[in-house]
């Protein structure tokens, strides 16, 4: 899942890409960031997801869901986005990587990072899971907790999600690797399918 260049937004990066594998690559709709009619995009994708026999209420509904998704990855400023959506069915998990920019560079630390995962404002049922791993990129951490489908804004949907903020040992930035899903019954399997995104992202 190759992302827009980004090298004009972010002055101090010294990559173009940000890329991810996606298991299971048929079962995933890539956001297209730099459409500049994301509505039409998400009409014509709804419309390739399903059959043709479909009812055009799912698929209404179903674009619908796209675009708001679509809309918080592009308020993101992600660097890239996807949709797990396997073929007919709906929206199951979003995952997102973006920037985290304006960090001093005496501040890109996983203590700092850890600090604000664990004062960041909910609505949170329980303590966040938080655990130091490596990743290929570099250090990160690993945040397992129930979070609001939208972060900027004031409610919405309580889902479940796994963060991973890595500090990569090769360029001075951070990114979070976030994939957010519903069915909390699901968590175990997608805490997994959330780990190997995290190990696969590269910027190039």
């Amino acid at each position: 899942m190759p992302t827009t260049d980004t090298a004009a937004e972010t002055a101090a990066a010294d990559w173009h890409q940000c890329r991810v594998t996606l298991p299971a690559a048929h079962n995933w709709l890539v956001l297209d960031l730099a459409t500049p009619r994301p509505g039409e995009w998400a009409r014509s994708a709804a419309d390739e997801h399903f059959a043709a026999d479909v009812p055009d209420d799912l698929r209404t509904a179903f674009a619908q869901d796209v675009l708001w998704y679509h809309d918080v990855a592009a308020r993101q400023k992600a660097l890239c986005a996807a949709l797990l959506a396997p073929q007919d069915g709906g929206v199951a998990a979003f995952y997102c990587v973006r920037e985290l920019a304006g960090i001093p560079a005496g501040s890109l630390r996983l203590d700092v990072l850890r600090a604000e995962a664990e004062s960041a404002e909910g609505p949170f049922f329980r303590p966040p899971e938080i655990t130091e791993v490596e990743l290929p990129l570099g250090a990160a951490l690993r945040v397992h907790r129930l979070e609001p489908t939208d972060p900027d804004a004031d409610s919405g949907t309580v889902l479940e999600g796994v963060a991973h903020y890595v500090l990569p040992r090769a360029h001075p930035t951070a990114l979070e690797c976030r994939l957010l899903w519903g069915a909390l019954g699901l968590g175990e399997e997608l805490g997994r399918m959330a780990d190997e995104l995290a190990e696969s992202v590269r910027l190039v």
